[in-house]
Formats: structure tokens, sequence, C-alpha cells
């Protein structure tokens, strides 16, 4: 009887390991980098809400498919970074250029092969003033953003990220319950 237990309970564990190491896992929203799409706590400075947001990420899905333009990610950090932010590890952002595009910054707005990209997920006073000149992202690699652009430490400070660095596709938000949603 103990022994059918143990088994039991060492099979749901293993079980719940798995899944969070190759289908799902949770991510909390610390910063206010992609207000107001995704919410984090006050009193953090910019941050909207009461509560962060927590997503769900899908880590098999770019096994399939390939990262589109707009999907939100989480993500290892290259090691800038770090240097570059003062904070490294795991990051949850916009793609905003795919391999091959040529990718600019000019008084705020994304240009994408010379086009301004429509962005309707930025708020006005959350854009900055930036002006950066044009970068083709290399092969395998993708230019990523916050959505609060005055905040967002991003590939702007410390680069392209890696193909290899994605973590999954955000595809969820389940707490707070009044901020439920499938993206």
């Amino acid at each position: 009887m103990t022994i059918d237990w143990l088994v039991t309970i060492v099979g749901a564990i293993v079980i719940v390991l798995a899944i969070k190491a190759w289908v799902v896992n949770p991510y909390r929203i610390p910063s206010s980098s992609m207000e107001p799409t995704l919410h984090c706590a006050r009193p953090g400075p910019d941050c909207e809400a009461s509560y962060s947001d927590r997503v769900l990420a899908c880590r098999f899905c770019y096994r399939f498919w390939s990262p589109r333009r707009d999907d939100i990610i989480v993500f290892e950090t290259p090691k800038l970074a770090a240097l570059r932010c003062g904070a490294g590890g795991t990051f949850v952002k916009r793609v905003i250029g795919l391999p091959g595009d040529t990718w600019e910054e000019r008084e705020g707005y994304v240009y994408i092969d010379g086009k301004r990209l429509n962005e309707p997920y930025i708020k006005p006073d959350r854009r900055d003033d930036r002006t950066i000149a044009p970068e083709v992202i290399p092969k395998d690699h993708y230019f990523m953003m916050g959505d609060n652009r005055q905040s967002s430490c991003d590939s702007r400070s410390w680069g392209t990220v890696p193909k290899k660095n994605l973590i999954g596709k955000v595809f969820a938000t389940y707490w707070p319950p009044n901020r439920i949603s499938i993206q």
C-alpha cells in the first residue's frame, strides 16, 4: 500500500516536471517593459496593476514553426543584457525583427525594411524618441522590444537574440483572474 502511494506521488511529480520542461511553463512579469500589454505590480516604476500578470509559454511551439513578428516570447537574454541592463536571465518581450529584416528606429517609430511598422499595442506616452541607424538582423536571430519603449532594456541595448535562446511563445495570461486571456 505504501509503495503504491509512493509510486503514484513520484509519478505525478515526474509528469508535472516533464510538462514544465517540454510543454508549458508559467512566468511572472516582473518589470514594466511590456506595459500595458502585460502588467507588473505597483509600486514598481511605470507598473499599472496591483498584481503582476502570470503567463504561460508554449515550450515546444517553435519546434514546429518559426516565431512571427508581434509574438510575445520568453527567452534567455544574451550575456550583454546583464551588463547593459543590470539584469539578465529570462525575459519576456515582443518579436519585432525577423532574420534578414532591416530594422531601424526613427524618432521612436520602428521601421522594417524601410516601412513603418504598425504597432497598435504601443501607447503614445510609452514611446521613446530614439533614432537608431538601420541594422540587418542575422540569420537565426530575432530583434526583441518591450511595449513600454521608455522603460524597456531590449535588443536596442544588447543586440539580437539567437533562436537557440528562445524558450517559448506566450499564449495565455492566467493571473490575476480579471486578466485571463489567450494571446
